[in-house]
């Protein structure tokens, strides 16, 4: 009986020591659509006015009439004509202003798995990424996210709602 207790235990621990535990996980590469550096952000505080001294921040958007949302068709993620010209509006204020950052947010309507929504929101938003450097615009100014289906601007079930809702939006975070 001990030569069995003997044996069980010599063989488990050799299982166990083969047994090579957890991989480490690898830290994610950079990719050119993820915003560098730290932008000049501050947490030195404000000083004593709050609100930074009176003092008019420089708006990227002044005298700028352009559209910040062009649409899709069903089930496509080729940039309409009739949109064309909003894009290159976008293009054309991001050259003008090197350090400005655009974040292109992808979007489904709800028709379709979530995952081809997911990739169908992806699609649309490096199509408009495409045309942007296309048009001079650099890569480092460009994000791209997708969000399918996930955050709808219309939540009815008709053809209306639904071309709402297939959309990429440009968002400037800074």
């Amino acid at each position: 009986m001990s030569y069995f207790k003997l044996f069980s235990i010599l063989a488990l621990s050799f299982l166990l020591a083969g047994c090579p535990g957890t991989p480490p996980m690898p830290d994610p590469e950079p990719t050119d659509t993820t915003y560098g550096g730290d932008a000049g952000a501050s947490t030195s505080g404000t000083g004593s006015d709050p609100y930074g001294g009176g003092q008019m921040m420089d708006d990227p958007f002044a005298g700028n009439e352009v559209e910040n949302v062009i649409y899709f068709e069903f089930d496509s993620s080729e940039v309409r004509a009739q949109d064309q010209d909003i894009v290159a509006g976008h293009a054309a204020m991001l050259n003008s202003n090197p350090n400005l950052r655009v974040r292109l947010e992808g979007h489904a309507d709800e028709r379709g798995s979530r995952e081809y929504n997911i990739g169908l929101g992806e699609r649309r938003s490096q199509a408009v990424r495409q045309m942007l450097m296309i048009q001079g615009v650099s890569a480092s100014q460009i994000a791209t996210v997708s969000f399918g289906e996930e955050r709808p601007v219309a939540f009815g079930s008709s053809e209306s709602d639904y071309s709402q809702n297939r959309r990429v939006e440009f968002v400037y975070p800074n």
